[in-house]
């Protein structure tokens, strides 16, 4: 917008209730014999024409329209203190108008003519021309005339070309044009008359509206607030924004509002009293006025043309006498409805206003469906029923049997479960002693107030009775607030895929004696799916949540939110990660807001469990919101029960088998989970042990149609594997029973999780210029572990006893090489630090390791031995492998303890925190030359 010029004095003349000019409109302004203020700003207008020899149109005027009770001068809504009084305070004549009642803004116009009437009266013409701002009324009689200041519709050029700026003209246009191609109908339904929009006219609009260019926006926006519905405040605040982008916003908010309701009521409007400038040849008025001499088919009640709606046509509206239509079977039933739905009183209030509207339409109208629909979601909605869950003495013990029975392990998520059922149980305890106590206290009341109806009787009031009333109403609410409300918790169950993350939740409902609803959010990309679609959209529903509650039918079910790291990040549709903030948020949803069902929803009574395979991809503030529970993947201990126990049975029964025509033993699935899988989970393990029983269903029902049933064995042995799986895809390291120096057994955890094994590291020396070669697919982390246990050896090799000399350098004429067998295999990680550093030792010294001991451990240059991870898989995996003594860093001995007892005894576990130590428990009768050179190992703080 251009910057205001200089103000200047000018006529004014105020309009009449509900009129607005707009620049580049034609306003009829109807002037009554008690005017007196327009014949004398006319005489003043003519005489400065005559005077300065110019027409009367050359003569500017200001047209400002009346301020509305309900804004403020400057356009700002007020808060109305009386509505019942807006007609009265918006009247006005000759004898109230005054300077304090005017608009701040108006239009600059020129008089374009004048027509007479009987009786002293007639209506001036003017057409505006531009805005200006009312800076002062500086005179009332004999006419109004004040200070203003122009304005024009100038944009930038860097404004006008912002995308921003031109999507909202190209809006404008297209509602435009479809709220002109709407009211082309009304020509085929009224008697054309002057304020009737026939097929020409909306020809020549519609050619008027394409024309237009952006730079002419602002003209756009005026010239449709002509033709489109608008209330008197809608009116006053399009003339008041200077700003042409405000401007047409406001305006693209009155066309939708209007083309909605055209949509869903079939209603035809006619353009307002204002007349439109535009110029209709003789020849097409010619037409006109032919088409207007055709007889007209004339609707009873109905003047020449005046408007009407379609739906009174219809019947439709139950308006007018003798037209009340009976209100429906259906209508009647979803009143009931709603009443026994017991809603909370926003949600009844907002339910009786809907039901109102619902009985004055018929049903033939586009929005009695809409509205239909969105009351049965709302009764649908369980806003007070629950699941009685009592807690008594043996549910703990039923509820831990039935996460036992349905999963072998994650001991740790069967704790925090027990633990929420157990504070469940001693709220319900405290609950119960709170209403027996409120039951009393209200007892109470009821007895006193039939003693104070008896004391009225007798015409005798007790202060001292009127006193223990109220104290008992306020001991009845004490109490009501004592009531304890439970919050069920939010889990976050992270682990990776296969590992019961989703079926535990299925058990922890069942546990619970409550519904189970699973919600996928894996691949979500759009907010609408979580808080629903406005009703303003064709096909609006309500978000995934508010669904689950309607399908479940109570408001305490188990909410599975599955794959909630896979929920879609922020984009053009919205943020559904940010639209489950409110969700899994405690604090926030008891009043949770869906954008179909627009009241609040609580959400506080619902156990939400979500599950999720990597916490990356999680946004932090989500994050925040979940008490996480880790699922680490599955031992080979845990994988053999939870086969023998649940798989192996399944999949029997799955294939037609029963339990004494194929029989696995523990050595068989032993040899499927080693050497056919390597994975977290048991999805795969299921997979393999499916592929036996369909090979063993085909040799069973072969021999028996062979007659030969005595040929079919049963029982699986570990070399019928072979042939039914195929090769062996995984081989796992055994122990050496020889070893030569250089050669040591580390510890690994497979990357996939849930299993373990032994690695063996190899280091070879030869003449050289003291370089090293990796080989063995080894990362970079690993890499710097074989160069730290390097620099230790080569600092410490006297106190070792490689070199006689301290500054003398061992590697100055040799070069190492370091292997790491199954080279087809990644690795890397800080672990193998001690075993390299225990390697060179070994190599430079001539000694050998024990081939039963293997250790794990990151190696620091300080000798320090720090703690490492899966140790729970290492340890297994050792133990499988025929490990007998394994050195572990001190920092690691409280994860040992998570190791199943059969593998701890199994093993002797040896705990270090210095290199030296692990030194002296390797050659315990080896003494070092120059050990006591060393400054020992220090205590760190």
């Amino acid at each position: 917008m251009a910057p205001p010029v200089q103000s200047a004095m000018m006529p004014v003349v105020p309009l009449t209730k509900g009129s607005v000019l707009f620049p580049g409109s034609v306003l009829r302004i109807p002037v009554p014999s008690s005017r007196g203020d327009i014949p004398a700003l006319l005489s003043n207008v003519y005489t400065r024409a005559s005077k300065g020899s110019r027409r009367v149109d050359q003569i500017p005027v200001v047209c400002v329209p009346l301020n509305s009770p309900l804004l403020s001068r400057r356009g700002q809504l007020l808060i109305a203190n009386d509505p019942d009084r807006y007609n009265d305070l918006l009247e006005a004549d000759s004898a109230d108008i005054r300077k304090d009642k005017l608009y701040a803004y108006g239009v600059t116009a020129k008089v374009t003519g004048i027509q007479g009437k009987n009786g002293g009266e007639f209506n001036l013409l003017v057409q505006g021309i531009s805005r200006v701002t009312v800076d002062k009324i500086t005179q009332e009689h004999p006419f109004f005339e004040g200070k203003v200041t122009p304005h024009t519709d100038n944009v930038p050029v860097p404004v006008l070309q912002s995308a921003q700026f031109q999507d909202l003209f190209s809006r404008l246009k297209q509602l435009s044009r479809e709220l002109v191609q709407y009211l082309r109908v009304s020509a085929f339904l009224l008697t054309p008359g002057p304020s009737g929009l026939n097929p020409l006219l909306s020809k020549r609009l519609e050619q008027f509206i394409v024309k237009k260019a952006p730079n002419e926006g602002g003209s756009l926006a005026d010239f449709m607030m002509n033709v489109v519905e608008a209330s008197y405040e809608d009116k006053l605040q399009v003339l008041g924004a200077l700003d042409v982008s405000t401007r047409m916003q406001k305006v693209i908010e009155l066309l939708e509002r209007q083309v909605e309701d055209i949509k869903g009521n079939i209603k035809i409007t006619s353009v307002t009293s204002s007349t439109i400038p535009i110029h209709i040849d003789e020849d097409d008025a010619e037409k006109i006025t032919n088409k207007r001499r055709k007889p007209q088919i004339s609707i009873s009640g109905m003047p020449p043309g005046a408007g009407f709606n379609l739906s009174d046509m219809f019947g439709a509206g139950g308006g007018g006498k003798g037209k009340q239509q009976p209100e429906s079977d259906d209508i009647q039933e979803l009143a009931k409805k709603i009443e026994a739905a017991k809603m909370p009183p926003e949600a009844a209030k907002v339910a009786e206003r809907e039901l109102g509207r619902l009985k004055q339409m018929m049903p033939a109208q586009a929005e009695f469906q809409v509205i239909r629909t969105y009351l049965e979601t709302l009764v649908e909605i369980p806003w007070s029923v629950v699941t009685d869950d009592p807690i008594g003495v043996g549910t703990l013990e039923r509820a831990r049997k039935q996460l036992d029975d349905d999963h072998y392990g994650i001991e740790k998520v069967k704790k925090r479960l027990l633990s929420y059922l157990t504070i469940v149980r001693l709220m319900q305890s405290a609950n119960e002693a709170v209403d027996h106590q409120i039951k009393q206290a209200e007892q109470e009341a009821i007895d006193l107030e039939s003693s104070k109806d008896g004391a009225k009787e007798g015409l005798k009031l007790d202060p001292e009775l009127e006193e223990k009333i109220k104290a008992s109403g306020i001991k009845v609410k004490m109490l009501q607030n004592k009531r304890r409300g439970e919050k069920a918790p939010i889990l976050l169950l992270i682990g990776p895929p296969g590992t019961g993350k989703t079926s535990i939740a299925r058990s922890i409902a069942t546990a619970l004696g409550r519904k189970f609803h699973r919600i996928s959010l894996g691949g979500v990309r759009d907010e609408a799916e979580i808080r629903g679609h406005r009703r303003t959209y064709v096909a609006a529903m309500p978000g995934v949540i508010v669904q689950g509650l309607r399908k479940v039918g109570v408001a305490n079910p188990v909410f599975l939110l599955d794959e909630i790291d896979k929920l879609g990040m922020s984009n053009h549709n919205g943020d559904p990660s940010a639209a489950m903030l409110e969700v899994l948020d405690p604090e926030q949803n008891h009043a949770f807001s869906d954008h179909y069902v627009n009241v609040p929803v609580d959400l506080s009574k619902v156990l939400f469990i979500a599950t999720a395979n990597s916490l990356d991809t999680i946004p932090i503030p989500l994050l925040d919101r979940m008490e996480t529970l880790e699922f680490s993947g599955y031992t080979t201990l845990e994988k053999r029960h939870i086969a023998l126990r649940h798989l192996v049975p399944k999949q029997i029964r799955v294939n037609g088998l029963t339990e004494d025509q194929v029989i696995f033993s523990d050595d068989v699935v032993s040899k499927i989970i080693e050497s056919y899988t390597r994975e977290s989970g048991v999805r795969n393990l299921e997979r393999e042990i499916g592929s036996v029983c369909r090979a063993k269903a085909v040799e069973f029902v072969e021999a028996n149609d062979a007659g030969k049933p005595e040929t079919y064995r049963a029982k699986l042995t570990v070399e019928d594997l072979e042939s039914i799986l195929g090769i062996e895809r995984f081989e796992d390291e055994i122990a050496e029973k020889n070893n030569q120096p250089g050669i040591v057994t580390g510890l690994v955890a497979y990357s996939s999780g849930g299993n373990g094994g032994i690695l063996f590291i190899e280091v070879l020396d030869m003449p050289g210029d003291g370089s090293v070669e990796l080989t063995g697919n080894l990362g970079e982390v690993l890499k710097e572990s074989v160069k730290v246990a390097r620099s230790w050896v080569r600092n410490h090799a006297y106190e070792l006893g490689l070199t006689q000399d301290p500054s003398e350098n061992i590697m100055k004429n040799r070069s190492l090489h370091v292997h790491c067998p199954s080279g087809a295999v990644p690795k890397d990680g800080p672990s193998s630090g001690m075993a390299q550093a225990i390697a060179l030792i070994s190599l430079l010294s001539g000694r050998a390791v024990p081939p039963t001991m293997a250790m794990t451990g990151e190696f620091q240059l300080s000798g320090h031995v720090k703690r490492v991870g899966g140790i729970k898989e290492k340890l297994i995996g050792a133990y499988r492998a025929g490990v007998k003594t394994v050195m572990l860093p001190a920092q690691n001995e409280k994860d040992a303890r998570e190791v199943p007892s059969e593998v701890r005894e199994g093993l002797k576990i040896i705990y270090v925190s210095h290199i030296w130590e692990a030194i002296r428990q390797v050659w315990p009768e080896v003494q070092w030359p120059h050990e006591t050179a060393f400054a020992g190992i220090q205590p760190r703080l």
